[in-house]
């Protein structure tokens, strides 16, 4: 049996992480629990936290892109839609794991590398 503060906790940390994705090493939270932990809840909630950064890095970029050949429309349009959308998706995460300690929490409609 494992410990369920230490799930809810590695869990939440795996997810919270992307709060602070402006920083490449936020990343390595997931990374680390995923190494580090031998619960398989912990471990598919952060391999998931581990794709979500790389779909919200790869998203980023494509409306930083598409942002620069439109001189900033598209960034202003579609730039704080995607804020909300990942912080959201995020929060919903985080409130999922600490509610729900038996299942790992997926994020609908990412792409999944890992």
């Amino acid at each position: 049996m494992y410990d369920n503060d230490k799930r809810k906790l590695f869990s939440a940390l795996s997810h919270g992480s992307i709060f602070f994705s402006a920083t490449l090493v936020a990343i390595g939270v997931p990374i680390a629990f995923l190494i580090v932990s031998d619960d398989p809840v912990v471990k598919d909630n952060a391999k998931e936290a581990v794709n979500f950064h790389l779909n919200v890095w790869f998203y980023g970029a494509i409306i930083a892109a598409l942002s620069f050949v439109t001189f900033g429309l598209f960034g202003w349009v579609f730039g704080p839609f995607w804020f909300l959308l990942h912080w959201g998706l995020t929060i919903w995460a985080i409130i999922h794991c600490l509610g729900n300690t038996e299942q790992p929490y997926r994020y609908p409609f990412i792409f999944r590398p890992l």
